[in-house]
C-alpha cells in the first residue's frame, strides 16, 4: 500500500485552514439548528400574568423558550405582513376571532392538522381550514346591580336598546375589538338595519360617553353611576377574585347574566392561536398549540384568567361553576370576520364612540 505524502507546506496549510473553515462552518450550523429548535417565538395581543406562567411550564416540559412580542392584534397583522419571510414569529395569538380572519386571508398562516386540536376544540369555533384554533372562551355578557335591577329584567342584547334604560348602561369604547365583534354576531342574526338601530339604541342609553376599560365598567356600576354594563365575562372573574378588597366589594354587588338563552344564545370570543406562515420553528408551534388545550394548562386558565376552557368543564373552576352552563351563539360565529367593518360603519352611524 502506497503511503501519500504532501510534499508542499503550503497546500497543508491550505488544507488545514479549510478544514477549520468547515469545522467552524458546520458547528455554527448545529449551533444554529439547537437554537431554533430551543425556541418558539409568539406575537400574542394577551397579556396576562397567568400567560407567563403557561411558557414557563412549556419550557420546563419540553425545553423551548417561549419569546413573545405584545402588542394590538392590528399591529401585530401589520407587522406580519411587513416582515414577510423574514419575520422571526412563529405563532400569531389574538383574543378575537375576527382578527384570527383577517390574518387568514392576508395569508400571513398555514393551515395546521393536528388530531389533538381537533378533539379539543369545538369546530364551529374554530378555522375550518386548521389555520388557527381556540384555546379560551371570552363570554360577552351583561352584568347587573343587584340592588336596583330585578332577575328576568333584562335577557337579551337587544334590551339593552330600549327606552327604559335610558341613562342605565355603561359600556366601553366601539374601538374595542370585544364591541366589534358583538356587534358583528348582531348583523349576522338581525340584519345590518335591525343592528344599526340597536346601536343607536344603546348609544342613546350610556350613562356617560365609553370611556375605560371592562373592569371600569363594573366598579363605575357598583358605584352606582349606571345600573347595567357589557363585559366579558373573565373581567367579572378577576374582580371577584381580586386580592382587593375595594375590587371584590365592586364585583359583589353585580349579577351576571348570559344573554339570549332562549333564542341563539350568548355570543362568546375566542383567545386563538394560529402557525405563521414563514414560521421557522413550526414543529414547536404545533407542540404549542397542543400544550394549550392539555388539560392541565385549561385549569391554570381557567383558575388565573376566569376564562372558559374550550371544553367549557366548567369543574376546573370554582368561579365558572357558580356561573353555570349557558347557550353559545355558535350560528353567527363564523361570519364574525366577514361583518365586523359592517360593526365599524354601524357604531360610527350610532354616534358610538
Amino acid at each position: 500500500m502506497r503511503a501519500v505524502t504532501i510534499s508542499s507546506p503550503s497546500l497543508l496549510m491550505r488544507m488545514n485552514r479549510n478544514n477549520n473553515l468547515w469545522t467552524a462552518l458546520l458547528s455554527s450550523v448545529l449551533l444554529s439548528s439547537l437554537s431554533a429548535a430551543e425556541v418558539l417565538n409568539v406575537y400574542s395581543h394577551r397579556h396576562y400574568e397567568i400567560d407567563q406562567q403557561v411558557n414557563e411550564l412549556f419550557k420546563k416540559k419540553t425545553g423551548i423558550e417561549v419569546k413573545v412580542v405584545n402588542a394590538e392584534a392590528d399591529q401585530l397583522i401589520e407587522r406580519l405582513k411587513s416582515e414577510g419571510a423574514n419575520s422571526p414569529a412563529d405563532v400569531l395569538v389574538t383574543v378575537d376571532a375576527g382578527r384570527m380572519q383577517r390574518a387568514k386571508s392576508e395569508g400571513l398562516l398555514q393551515p395546521l392538522k393536528s388530531e389533538v386540536l381537533e378533539k379539543a376544540t369545538p369546530a364551529g369555533l374554530r378555522d375550518p381550514d386548521g389555520q388557527w384554533y381556540p384555546y379560551t372562551l371570552r363570554a360577552r355578557v351583561i352584568l347587573t346591580a343587584k340592588d336596583r335591577v330585578k332577575p328576568g329584567e333584562i335577557k337579551d342584547y337587544e334590551d339593552l336598546a330600549k327606552p327604559e334604560w335610558r341613562g342605565r348602561v355603561l359600556v366601553r369604547s366601539s374601538t374595542s375589538s370585544y364591541n366589534q365583534s358583538l356587534a358583528a354576531s348582531l348583523v349576522s342574526a338581525l340584519g345590518e338595519e335591525k343592528a344599526g338601530d340597536w346601536a343607536k339604541g344603546v348609544a342613546k342609553n350610556l350613562a356617560r360617553p365609553p370611556q375605560g376599560g371592562d373592569r371600569d365598567q363594573i366598579k363605575a356600576c357598583a358605584a352606582g353611576l349606571a345600573d347595567v354594563c357589557i363585559v366579558n365575562s373573565y373581567y367579572f372573574g378577576l374582580l371577584l377574585n381580586s386580592p382587593d378588597a375595594a375590587e371584590r366589594s365592586a364585583a359583589e354587588k353585580m349579577d351576571i347574566v348570559f344573554p339570549n338563552q332562549d333564542n341563539r344564545g350568548t355570543h362568546v370570543n375566542v383567545s386563538a392561536a394560529g402557525v405563521t406562515r414563514h414560521a421557522k420553528n413550526a414543529d414547536n408551534a404545533k407542540a404549542y398549540l397542543e400544550f394549550l388545550v392539555s388539560p392541565e394548562v385549561q385549569k391554570m386558565l381557567a383558575l388565573g384568567s376566569h376564562e372558559h376552557p374550550v371544553s367549557m368543564d366548567l369543574s376546573l373552576s370554582p368561579t365558572l361553576t357558580a356561573w353555570g352552563d349557558f347557550k353559545i351563539d355558535t350560528a353567527t360565529f363564523p361570519k364574525m370576520g366577514e361583518d365586523q367593518a359592517k360593526a365599524v360603519r354601524i357604531f360610527d352611524a350610532a354616534g358610538w364612540k
